[in-house]
């Protein structure tokens, strides 16, 4: 039977434990960890020049290389610990290879803290015998702690989802775990190592063994600080909603200026299509639409000095001009498909055919109300049916954007004339064309139908929106 794996990497931060862990991985015939082998500060061991005949030098030259060498040159299953700050450009190599054994030791982060703490207070990194141990105690930093926190958590969660994706799973230790010599002959099982340990390695003890408590100077601003921390995400708004690309064939940019417009689907793109090509005193026509990556990394390098923005649209009206312009009206915008899915799967109250004299505006609202009731659970992944750009959160929009380029800003539909001519005066434009008016699709308005019922669905659909930017009541 093939090895399952022909390396490892030891996921760690600060303060979990990972020197242990490494101590009894190599006390394992067949197994040899090579220490912090990309810390960025030094190769393997604060006091060690170079693994496996690589220097620290050749390894940020190549980093990847260096990762080969582990792989090939290792007496046995060859691996190391990786932090969250150590040399990024291996993440990739290292996360996506299934062939790359993944253990993730973890560890309550206020103990991995204020261990931390206690280390720079002390200068003590390890302790061998307990004779040499150094006293010392931390001083807890509320906001420090939260850098902290945010940062294990930030990186626990990208590790979590690559993993995912890729279709991996990995060993996971908890800091108590490294005290179970079962838990570490089943680590070896996972590795596909034979060899069993009898017992752990003693050389390493427990620097700080007494309660969290006793170990701060501070102890009771420490735990008011933490109340105020939400550990369990109560406050978070759960996002099912897919992940969006940057769209780049959407981007618009003028066809003289150095501006380059990201739509977001159901704003105002005509008029803002249109106050581009007056800008420059040409035809509509004559913007440059449909662009690739490498039509929009050369129009850069042509174009120094350019600025992006993108227009948020309040929630209300942005889901309010998706119903009308791709559900209600048929046309040749309209999502014809999509609007007899939701008349006969999801009973949407709207015509057959286009809206007629007896749709009203009695209908209109109950119509809108059905429409966004749709989409509150569409947001939620709990449709069969896409969460298209027309009417995806703004949030999800604008973090998509992100994957090539953020927009130097984001401008509210209410102060567009506003900021379009400072954005237009940035650019060298002095004689800033007015925006032409903006066309609502009907039969009827937002403003026609708009009450305490509608604003309080909208809020619940798009809370989202409402908490990143801010969004109040529309008006």
């Amino acid at each position: 039977m093939a090895q399952k794996f022909d390396c490892f990497v030891v996921f760690a931060e600060m303060r979990t434990g990972s020197n242990f862990l490494e101590t009894n991985l190599n006390a394992f015939d067949g197994i040899t960890c090579h220490g912090e082998a990309f810390n960025p500060h030094f190769i393997g061991y604060p006091n060690v020049t170079e693994i496996l005949g690589v220097t620290q030098a050749s390894r940020d030259a190549d980093p990847k290389g260096f990762l080969k060498v582990i792989r090939k040159q290792t007496d046995g299953l060859g691996g190391f610990r990786y932090f969250h700050d150590h040399d990024a450009r291996v993440f990739d190599a290292i996360v996506d290879d299934p062939k790359c054994a993944k253990i993730v030791l973890t560890r309550n982060p206020v103990d991995s803290y204020v261990s931390w703490k206690i280390a720079q207070a002390t200068g003590q990194w390890k302790l061998t015998d307990v004779k040499r141990r150094k006293e010392g105690a931390a001083e807890f930093d509320a906001t420090e702690f939260e850098a902290h926190l945010e940062a294990l958590q930030s990186f626990q969660v990208l590790l979590m989802n690559r993993l995912q994706v890729s279709g991996q799973t990995a060993f996971y230790v908890a800091y108590e775990d490294l005290q179970s010599v079962e838990v570490m002959n089943g680590l070896a099982a996972y590795l596909g190592v034979d060899s069993r340990l009898e017992g752990l390695d003693k050389s390493l003890k427990k620097q700080n063994p007494s309660p969290i408590t006793e170990k701060v100077t501070n102890a009771d601003e420490m735990a008011q600080a933490l109340n105020r921390l939400d550990r369990f995400n109560l406050t978070r708004t759960p996002n099912f909603e897919p992940r969006r690309g940057a769209v780049i064939p959407t981007y618009v940019a003028a066809a003289k200026s150095p501006l380059l417009y990201l739509p977001m689907r159901s704003g105002p793109e005509d008029q803002i299509y249109d106050w581009m090509a007056a800008l420059d005193g040409v035809g509509a026509d004559e913007l440059l639409h449909k662009m690739s990556q490498k039509d929009l990394r050369q129009w850069k390098r042509r174009n120094r000095g350019h600025r992006s923005f993108t227009v948020l649209r309040h929630p209300a009206a942005r889901a309010h001009h998706a119903f009308c312009h791709r559900i209600l009206n048929p046309g040749p915008d309209c999502y014809d498909a999509l609007r007899q899915t939701l008349i006969r799967r999801y009973a949407l109250p709207i015509p057959q055919e286009a809206p007629g004299a007896s749709y009203d505006r009695a209908a209109h609202h109950r119509a809108f109300t059905a429409f966004l009731e749709f989409l509150k659970g569409n947001l939620a992944g709990q449709t069969a049916i896409r969460v298209d750009a027309a009417w995806c959160t703004q949030t999800q929009a604008v973090q998509g954007f992100g994957d090539f380029v953020l927009p130097d800003r984001i401008i509210r539909e209410e102060n567009l004339q506003v900021e379009l001519a400072d954005i237009a005066a940035q650019i060298g434009v002095e004689n800033v064309p007015q925006l032409p008016p903006v066309s609502e699709p009907g039969p009827f308005t937002l403003k026609d139908i708009y009450d305490d019922s509608i604003e309080s669905l909208v809020s619940d659909v798009y809370q989202r929106d409402y908490m990143m930017f801010g969004f109040s009541r529309w008006a």
